[in-house]
């Protein structure tokens, strides 16, 4: 069986986790600050776990994004080390994907999924997923940055990410009527979803060399200029 090695950093929470033999493991640390320090001894503590060496694992996944700047290059970069240290080949797996795969997990009834990850600056990242009947999903709609309000919602899918938290009221019923199936705010990526993400795309063929692996950002500014700030919350003070 496909042995995947897995990292996540794109939020907050930072995950590793390792598919060998058809079992899970995980580890995950807390506290955006500490990423860049947490991952490799969660790595090294699983792969000690499983007795493996890393040159034993097939492919390494990792969250490509989008997500926090900082996040998503850090898993960059430790990937393309460790696969080059190895001579293995990555395999990236968008983290608003990953949410949609937790959002299925926690319920299996989520065959659409809207996954919404907050991207801070009063905006969202989303994109819309079906999920396949042989596991992994179709995009319907391409991850995307935009305003809570300019998410489409229609079809009543099912929802998940910190997105529907941050921007609680563009979310609700009250707002231009929004519903959904169900939605689950704590559903977010997770390097257990990146694994299992991980391993189908490594199955169909869709590894790539380490010096391949590309951070995927939708915001090219990571901050506004103190007149876009002050343009920004006038637009918010006429709202």
């Amino acid at each position: 069986m496909t042995t995947i090695l897995a990292i996540e950093t794109s939020t907050e929470l930072a995950s590793a986790a390792l598919l060998y033999q058809g079992k899970l493991l995980s580890r995950q640390s807390a506290g955006a600050q500490t990423h860049s320090d947490a991952i490799l001894p969660m790595i090294q503590q699983l792969l000690a776990e499983a007795g493996l060496a890393l040159a034993q694992c097939d492919a390494l996944a990792f969250g490509v994004g989008p997500g926090s700047f900082t996040g998503v290059r850090t898993a960059c970069g430790v990937v393309q080390g460790l696969a080059f240290g190895v001579d293995r080949p990555v395999v990236p797996v968008v983290t608003l994907e990953a949410a949609a795969q937790a959002c299925r997990v926690h319920d299996a009834q989520a065959a659409e999924v809207l996954a919404i990850l907050d991207a801070r600056m009063g905006e969202v990242y989303w994109a819309r997923y079906r999920a396949r009947s042989g596991g992994g999903w179709d995009v319907l709609a391409e991850p995307a940055l935009s305003a809570a309000a300019d998410v489409n919602t229609q079809g009543r899918p099912y929802a998940c990410g910190n997105g529907l938290s941050a921007y609680a009221e563009h979310f609700s019923p009250d707002f231009c009527g929004r519903q959904f199936a169900a939605a689950y705010a704590s559903c977010m990526p997770h390097a257990q979803h990146v694994a299992t993400l991980g391993q189908h795309h490594f199955d169909q063929g869709r590894g790539v060399p380490a010096q391949e692996a590309q951070p995927f950002y939708l915001r090219n500014k990571v901050a506004l200029t103190t007149a876009e700030r002050e343009l920004r919350d006038a637009a918010k003070g006429v709202a």
